[in-house]
């Protein structure tokens, strides 16, 4: 497998962009495909970048025939939540609508292999925690039903036509290359580390505590935070799974273990050496209490095992926010 090429789309993204970080390194060659919307160019670092859009059939063909990929590892996606709400027709034209263009491109293009960037938001309400992959599938926006239709495509995909795939349900994605290359930057940002972290470093007035009355052991919310490389370790494996002739299936990717908002509000103190305001706050509409994986499937199938704690994570991460604040100011890195 080493020296193949694999097609990344959205890998000018948080994610993406680390996973191409770690193809490199397990001899894959990564090429890039973003058009740059939330990507950014300067974390295109392992491999060449192809800007173009995955609703264009026919960029898409351009870059099939240009780099023959064995593979797609699929990122390219809206991600807000609220936005969904706000928009639904946007994130079934570009998430669902795209992302059938994609696979038939890369059908056309002679790509056998699709590893599908998912979420735990497809779940929905838990009604078992923690859980499993074959817990109901109910999600609760336009964001998480558009990520399940394009898991359902694939399933008809796969049991019709012989298109092999791997789906990939996050839980909280965080953290940060550790050597500071490529790290989480979004705008507007609405993920609680990088939010907690600038509120560390005084870029916000203080860090918003959405509620504190839940059923859990401190009232504040639990969920599994799973550090970025550990995500991409695991794309990684699912990549090689299908490329060996794997079967397409469906995995979680968290940690198992859950962390309330009050103790990720401490490890980050305690990382930082920064106290910071905290402003408790009504619980958001759709949060749910608890948010935890079960990844024995993972582990058992493709070998994954998450190799960083939550310390670790929030290191990383604000190794990241440090730098990216210095540079702001004109500071040596």
């Amino acid at each position: 497998m080493s020296g193949e090429t694999v097609l990344v789309t959205g890998g000018a993204g948080y994610i993406g962009s680390h996973t191409c970080l770690r193809l490199a390194e397990a001899g894959f060659k990564p090429v890039v495909y973003d058009d740059l919307s939330n990507g950014h160019e300067q974390f295109v670092q392992w491999g060449p970048l192809e800007r173009g859009d995955i609703r264009d059939g026919a960029r898409l063909d351009e870059v099939f025939a240009r780099h023959r990929p064995v593979a797609v590892i699929h990122f390219a996606a809206l991600i807000e939540v609220g936005e969904s709400v706000k928009a639904p027709g946007r994130f079934y034209d570009n998430n669902v609508g795209g992302a059938i263009n994609l696979i038939e491109a890369a059908r056309r293009g002679g790509a056998n292999a699709f590893v599908f960037s998912s979420t735990c938001a497809t779940y929905g309400d838990p009604v078992r925690v923690p859980m499993d992959e074959g817990h109901p599938q109910a999600p609760l926006n336009p964001y998480g039903r558009s990520k399940l239709m394009v898991e359902q495509a694939l399933a008809d995909y796969d049991r019709y036509v012989g298109f092999r795939s791997v789906c990939l349900r996050y839980f909280n994605a965080a953290g940060a290359d550790f050597e500071g290359r490529i790290g989480e930057r979004h705008e507007p940002e609405t993920h609680a580390i990088p939010l907690a972290l600038q509120a560390s470093l005084g870029k916000r007035q203080g860090f918003k505590l959405f509620g504190t009355d839940y059923d859990t052991r401190d009232g504040t919310a639990v969920r599994d935070y799973i550090h970025v490389l550990d995500l991409a370790d695991a794309h990684v494996l699912a990549l090689k799974h299908l490329l060996a002739g794997g079967n397409s299936d469906v995995f979680n990717l968290g940690t198992g273990t859950g962390t309330t908002v009050k103790e990720l509000i401490a490890t980050i103190e305690q990382v930082t050496g920064r106290p910071f305001p905290v402003e408790p706050a009504p619980r958001r509409e759709g949060d749910a209490p608890v948010l935890v994986a079960v990844n024995d499937k993972a582990r058992d199938v493709l070998g994954w095992r998450p190799q960083y704690d939550l310390k670790a994570i929030v290191e990383s991460a604000w190794t990241w926010h440090r730098a990216e604040e210095g540079a702001l100011q004109g500071e040596p890195a």
